[in-house]
């Protein structure tokens, strides 16, 4: 088994970014090791110091896990730039400062976070992974790749019983017959304005505001995204003032992961 290196890796925790809510593919082992797949590549990664090490990817794939964990960014520069805004914004981003925005699949974001409404993380990791051990291809050891659009297209909301995600089920076959047919073209979608490709992911049933940022962000890595639920709301509204997500600039989806995890291991700061 092949093991890829990566040296000098500053502001990257794999538990805060891996265990944050963005992806949902992703097992911490007994070691404090993660074991996950990526475009169809099973891999387990862990961190020694500095250094990220990938066991089971190949050199080839140097490229595609580097970018996966947006290894080009430099975050210490962003977290300077989200710093000056806000004095809560300073704290937040101390707090968690490992935490990065991956690069996912567009396509697999886009199912999981439909998955996700009304949902918790437990159950969600729950529905992802039956949807992929019943309708993706086999990788090896009782592992599976995410069905492709194409897959799931095949199929009605009614053979999706086996994944138990209820009101879902519609939902994702028509995001996968609307992606198969080229309805909606996500790599398309990536270099639309920010509206635009708000409104163009929202043409799918059941995908609204909140779905499509989060889409937008985790998917599609346009991190002028700022995804709101009922948290975030609250959140920004007593830490900043009321401030829009405008306000956090280029930025602002990386800003509201710092928001979200420091609001959320700060609950005093929520009590009037």
């Amino acid at each position: 088994m092949s093991t890829l290196i990566f040296d000098k890796i500053q502001d990257l925790s794999l538990k805060e970014t891996l265990d944050c809510g963005q992806c949902f593919r992703w097992k911490e082992r007994e070691d404090g090791s993660f074991f996950g797949v990526v475009r169809g590549r099973a891999a387990a990664v862990h961190m020694e110091g500095d250094r990220l090490f990938i066991d089971g990817a190949k050199e080839c794939d140097r490229d595609l896990w580097a970018d996966y964990f947006d290894l080009s960014l430099d975050y210490a520069d962003v977290k300077e730039q989200l710093s000056v805004i806000h004095p809560e914004m300073a704290s937040a981003a101390r707090f968690a400062p490992g935490i990065r925005i991956l690069r996912q699949e567009p396509w697999e974001a886009l199912i999981s976070f439909i998955i996700s409404q009304n949902n918790n993380i437990k159950r969600i990791t729950g529905i992802v992974d039956r949807l992929c051990a019943h309708f993706g291809d086999p990788i090896g050891d009782g592992v599976f790749a995410f069905p492709t659009a194409e897959q799931l297209a095949a199929l009605s909301p009614e053979d999706l019983m086996p994944i138990r995600a209820g009101f879902r089920h519609r939902y994702i076959i028509d995001a996968a017959q609307k992606t198969a047919d080229g309805t909606i073209d996500l790599e398309q979608i990536r270099h639309l304005p920010y509206d635009a490709a708000r409104q163009t992911l929202m043409q799918i049933t059941g995908v609204g505001v909140k779905v499509a940022d989060c889409v937008l962000l985790y998917g599609l890595h346009r991190l002028e995204s700022f995804p709101l639920d009922v948290w975030m709301k609250r959140a920004t509204a007593t830490l900043f003032d009321g401030m829009d997500p405008s306000a956090f600039g280029a930025y602002a989806g990386i800003a509201q992961q710092y928001i979200f995890h420091y609001a959320r291991s700060h609950p005093e700061k929520f009590i009037n």
